[in-house]
């Protein structure tokens, strides 16, 4: 790369750009200068109660755990964590951190939306959708062995075993039928499947006996002062090592930069300019991977530079309150690719107004920023009650916009 796309990459990993873009979104649509929504400061308060109602019901010690993929393997109130944990329990802490460390990163990448349709049976007769069914779904799936390309060694994924994995394995172990679809299944296996060649490229960073996503234990703790890793540390990590798995991307030089769109609002000279990175997935993950890497002896710091997730709860929330306006209301009745510029406004005002709402959370429960960094926000929080809104507006809970995924995106 050239030093200008060596600057533009680092500008659009940056989780202050991601910030800094949504912002200046919202900015325009305050001052009614964005073409997709309108903005309804006015109703923002109503949301801050719902969050506020729904934080305390939730959790009325406000002990809230961070928003990461280990609060839905548990799903229903069932204890399947125990099995991992029983599984793990003669294994030393780092052994035992880089597992989960593996099971959260193909969870994660498994993560994106099902559809309103699919449906998950777990073993013991649960069934569940979207999130919470693609989390117990995973956790079936490494529990038994499905991620390891070595019988002997079920309970971690490696990069032979992801390279290997076939749709039609994935489809069946996910219960796809005709009557029960799953949106994007191609796009998942294809992903796992760049996952595993990702990790056999990069050996300082995953390991090379087995290369498998644990290994970033062993490179952050090398990364570390100390005990304490940067939350940011942590999310270029993860930029850096997975950004070749994202298909069909936009890129500067040779790299895919993943979950950045251009917007037609912003310009500038500059070869990042005009595009706004989310990073949703890339985020979700580092902020399910704080706790292995606690239990394994490391401080994640700087939590909240990380931001809001950009998806469609958090942004559904917006929609459904009433505070985000679509300026043409027929854009709810259509499909719209992750590109469309509508989408792109309304995962960024999201990630800005979640800025401005997270203060008066805090400050209406009593607690302190530093005990309370948003990802305690997210779960207590904005994420849940955008489910539950979605579920007040619509039978099936589907978001306000509808979005035409890949598996990939959300």
């Amino acid at each position: 790369m050239s030093p200008e796309e060596a600057r533009a990459v680092a500008t659009l990993r940056a989780p202050e750009t991601i910030r800094e873009r949504c912002a200046r979104l919202l900015s325009l649509a305050l001052r009614g200068a964005l073409d997709e929504f309108e903005i309804r400061l006015d109703l923002l308060d109503g949301v801050v109660d719902r969050v506020v109602a729904l934080t305390r019901a939730r959790y009325p010690d406000l002990a809230v755990p961070y928003h990461s993929r280990w609060r839905h393997f548990d799903a229903g109130g069932v204890p399947r964590l125990a099995r991992l944990d029983a599984a793990l329990a003669t294994r030393g802490a780092d052994e035992a951190a880089r597992a989960r460390i593996d099971l959260a990163v193909v969870s994660v990448l498994l993560d994106a939306g099902a559809g309103p349709r699919w449906r998950y049976t777990d073993a013991a007769g649960h069934t569940l959708g979207r999130s919470e069914g693609l989390a117990v779904a995973s956790l079936e799936l490494f529990l038994a062995g499905a991620f390891s390309s070595d019988p002997a060694a079920p309970l971690r994924a490696d990069a032979a075993g992801l390279e290997a994995l076939e749709p039609a394995r994935l489809a069946a172990a996910l219960q796809v039928r005709e009557d029960n679809p799953l949106v994007g299944l191609e796009g998942r296996a294809a992903l796992l499947n760049s996952l595993g060649a990702a990790l056999r490229a990069d050996p300082e960073r995953f390991g090379a006996d087995p290369p498998r996503p644990g290994g970033l234990l062993d490179a952050l703790r090398g990364e570390a002062d100390g005990d304490r890793i940067p939350a940011r540390a942590l999310l270029a990590s993860l930029l850096e090592g997975l950004g070749s798995i994202w298909p069909g991307r936009v890129r500067i030089g040779d790299v895919n930069l993943g979950d950045v769109w251009p917007h037609p609002a912003l310009s500038g000279p500059g070869l990042a300019d005009r595009y706004v990175p989310f990073h949703k997935l890339s985020q979700w993950l580092a902020y399910s991977l704080f706790e292995p890497l606690e239990a394994a002896g490391l401080t994640v710091t700087g939590a909240d530079e990380l931001t809001a997730l950009a998806e469609y709860r958090n942004a559904g929330l917006l929609l459904d309150a009433g505070v985000l306006v679509p300026r043409d209301p027929g854009a709810l009745e259509r499909a719209h690719l992750p590109a469309a510029p509508i989408v792109v406004a309304w995962r960024a005002l999201a990630v800005a107004l979640v800025d401005r709402l997270a203060p008066v959370v805090r400050e209406r429960l009593g607690v302190a920023p530093e005990e309370f960094p948003l990802a305690r926000v997210l779960e207590g929080g904005t994420w849940a009650a955008g489910r539950a809104i979605a579920h007040e507006r619509r039978p099936d809970g589907r978001p306000p916009l509808t979005i035409i995924s890949d598996g990939t995106v959300f």
